[in-house]
């Protein structure tokens, strides 16, 4: 028989935040809106993964209001791996950006492919990637609003 220490199992992990999740109503779901962020969509290229984002306001989606925020989803093909393997990538890439989601946001759909590399990179670098990946697209959807969104941001 072996004994267990149930305190073992947990060491180092925070319990997590209840203002700190993924809400259902920030993530993409339906298939339809993922085909409609592909087709119409801009891209945004880095190391691990490629964005595809759209400005709800301008793709005239009468759904969902265009002051909600960024609804996000997530694919990953069967070519980057094992289901095990895709989980994990969608688990990390989750996390990511749930940690760095802008607040308030613009009012886009996003959707996030991993790369092949994807879980060769260290957590810090991918929160640093996600990170980038929404200043740009705050900037882009900001310049293509007139600037007027955020007007006090310095190009870099």
């Amino acid at each position: 028989m072996t004994a267990s220490v149930p305190e073992a199992s947990n060491q180092g992990v925070e319990p997590r935040k209840a203002k700190a999740t993924f809400q259902r109503s920030a993530r993409l779901l339906r298939h339809a809106d993922f085909e409609r962020v592909y087709k119409q969509g801009r891209r945004h290229f880095s190391a691990s993964m490629t964005v595809f984002y759209l400005d709800r306001q301008a793709a005239g989606s009468a759904k969902v209001p265009a002051t909600f925020g960024l609804r996000i989803g997530f694919t990953v093909g069967r070519a980057l791996g094992g289901a095990v393997q895709r989980n994990r990538m969608k688990r990390r890439l989750r996390e990511a950006v749930r940690l760095t989601r802008p607040a308030p946001g613009p009012g886009a759909d996003v959707v996030i492919n991993p790369k092949k590399g994807l879980l060769n990179v260290s957590f810090d670098a991918l929160l640093n990637e996600v990170r980038q990946a929404f200043v740009v697209i705050e900037r882009k959807l900001a310049k293509s609003q007139g600037g007027s969104v955020h007007a006090g941001k310095k190009d870099g």
